[in-house]
Order: structure tokens, then C-alpha cells, then sequence
């Protein structure tokens, strides 16, 4: 026992804080203690807390004992947790790393390529021309070439090939929509759609309209017609342009038309797969111009 004393005695001598010089700093006045005793015992507490965490370091043991009980017995235990929505996530992990920084070079590459945006850029010079070529890949000169093509098309073969090739540009014009509505991805300068672009619901960035149309239109053109070599380099290289022309004019990053591509070659791969044979194209056509007889 004396010897725990001399223990303690030296403890208390060596711990700074304990001296009268710091103990103000360590308690508050008696005024702002009585006007807390006044308001209740919630706003003492973390006072009472930080003075005995500071002055009993040994006593942690009990107070976690006491909390377990409290915790056991079925008492709230909010005032001494922090809420989960305010602490920040110092430790995130390699995967969202990976996905924001990705991000951040697309935004910025984007911006960088978008040299045809506005009348004074870089690209200026070449604004009408990347505008003419991004036009091509509409869908309303697509849908309304094909409906005239198949209106003057006298053939069984050519009307088959032409209604599944409209089909297949609704069905992308569709989906693509749709998935522009679900994501609500604004591009890289957020300019604010044109009247074309509400007609064809092409509205917002992720995925490409236009790049995917392009694939899907080429690859449907190259898979069902017999072209030269030289055309199909220059299929090719019309689908390539037309989504590079789209990330000129700041209307789309480039992961947009990556994935505009890649939507369009799948959309190709589902016509190919549900093929409409002539005679549903013929009934098609037939309801099309309201000349159609059912059997009764």
C-alpha cells in the first residue's frame, strides 16, 4: 500500500495537466456549468466525458463495463456514436479509384477534343463539315430514306432486307432513348439540346445516338450487300467518323460513343437473330399501307 501511494503520488506530479495553472483548461467556469445544470444533463455530458478521460486514464475499463450494461438493459446509445452519414471515407477502395480516375480522363480528353465547339475554337474552319457529317448519322434522314426506298423497291428480296433494316432502326432509336432517359448523362460542355435532337429523343450524352447508329447501319449494310472492297473501307471509316465527329462538337465524351459502338453492333447481332422472313415483311407492308385482307 505505501508503496502504491508513492506510485500514484508520482504520477499525479508528472502529469502536467493536473497542475492549478491547467486546471482551468480542463474545466469549465461554474457559470456555464450552472447554466448547463439548468438546461438538463444532455449538454453536460461530453463535458463530464472529456474531464475524465483526461483526468482518470485508467478508469476506462469501468465506463466501457457501465456502457455494456446500459447498451444490455436496452438504453439508446446515439450520444455516444457518431452518425454514419458524417464520418468521410478515408480509406476507398481500388476499385473507386480506378472508376473516378478513368472518369476524370474522359471528361478531360473530352473537353480537350472538342475543338469545333463554338465559333471561335480551334476547329472553327471545320464546324460546318463535322456538322454535315455528324448529320448523317441522324435517324430522321435514316428512318425516312428507308421508308422511301422501300415505297419504290419492287422486289421481294429488297423489300425483306428494307423493313428489317427499318425495324432495326427503331429498335436503336428506341433503346437508345430510353437508356439516354435512364442515365441523364450531360456532355462534356452541356449544351442544351436542338429541336432534331428532341425529334429523334436524342436528349443527353450516355449513349452516343448516333455512333451506335452508325455501327449498327454499317455493319447491316456490309452483312446484306455486295460492295467493293474500297466501299466497305469507306463504311467503315463513315461509322468511325461520324462518332469522332460528335465528341468534336462537345456533344458526347468519348466512353459514349465507345459504348455507342458497342450498342450498335449489338443491336445488329438481335436483328440478325430474330430475322423477319418475306412473307411477315410482306404482311407488314401490307398493314403499312392499309391493304391489308385478313382471312376470315
Amino acid at each position: 500500500m505505501p508503496g502504491s501511494q508513492t506510485r500514484n503520488r508520482a504520477r499525479d506530479r508528472n502529469n502536467v495537466l493536473n497542475r492549478p495553472e491547467f486546471m482551468s483548461l480542463n474545466q469549465t467556469p461554474r457559470r456555464e456549468q450552472a447554466a448547463g445544470e439548468g438546461r438538463g444533463s444532455g449538454s453536460r455530458r461530453p463535458v463530464f466525458r472529456q474531464q475524465s478521460q483526461q483526468e482518470d486514464p485508467g478508469g476506462r475499463g469501468s465506463r466501457e463495463a457501465s456502457d455494456g450494461g446500459h447498451a444490455a438493459d436496452g438504453a439508446p446509445k446515439e450520444a455516444s456514436r457518431f452518425p454514419e452519414q458524417d464520418c468521410m471515407q478515408l480509406n476507398p477502395t481500388f476499385r473507386g479509384i480506378a472508376i473516378n480516375s478513368l472518369l476524370a480522363i474522359d471528361i478531360s480528353l473530352s473537353k480537350r477534343l472538342g475543338m469545333c465547339v463554338g465559333a471561335h475554337g480551334p476547329g472553327a474552319p471545320l464546324r460546318s463539315i463535322v456538322t454535315l457529317l455528324a448529320l448523317t448519322g441522324h435517324a430522321l434522314p435514316w428512318i425516312f430514306g428507308t421508308l422511301i426506298c422501300l415505297w419504290r423497291s419492287n422486289t421481294l428480296a429488297g423489300q425483306e432486307v428494307l423493313v428489317n433494316l427499318l425495324m432495326a432502326l427503331i429498335l436503336d432509336l428506341m433503346t437508345v432513348a430510353g437508356m439516354q432517359k435512364l442515365v441523364k448523362r450531360k456532355g462534356p460542355w452541356d449544351f442544351p439540346p436542338g429541336f432534331l435532337d428532341y425529334v429523334a429523343m436524342d436528349m443527353y450524352s450516355f449513349p452516343a445516338a448516333h455512333a451506335s447508329r452508325a455501327a449498327m447501319v454499317s455493319k447491316f449494310l456490309l452483312n446484306h450487300l455486295v460492295l467493293a472492297v474500297p466501299l466497305r473501307i469507306l463504311l467503315y471509316l463513315w461509322a468511325f467518323l461520324v462518332g469522332v465527329s460528335r465528341v468534336l462538337l462537345g456533344k458526347h465524351h468519348l466512353s459514349d460513343v465507345g459504348c455507342g459502338f458497342a450498342l450498335g453492333f449489338l443491336h445488329f447481332s438481335l436483328v440478325e437473330s430474330v430475322w423477319l422472313d418475306s412473307a411477315t415483311c410482306q404482311t407488314l407492308i401490307s398493314i403499312g399501307t392499309l391493304s391489308w385482307t385478313p382471312l376470315l
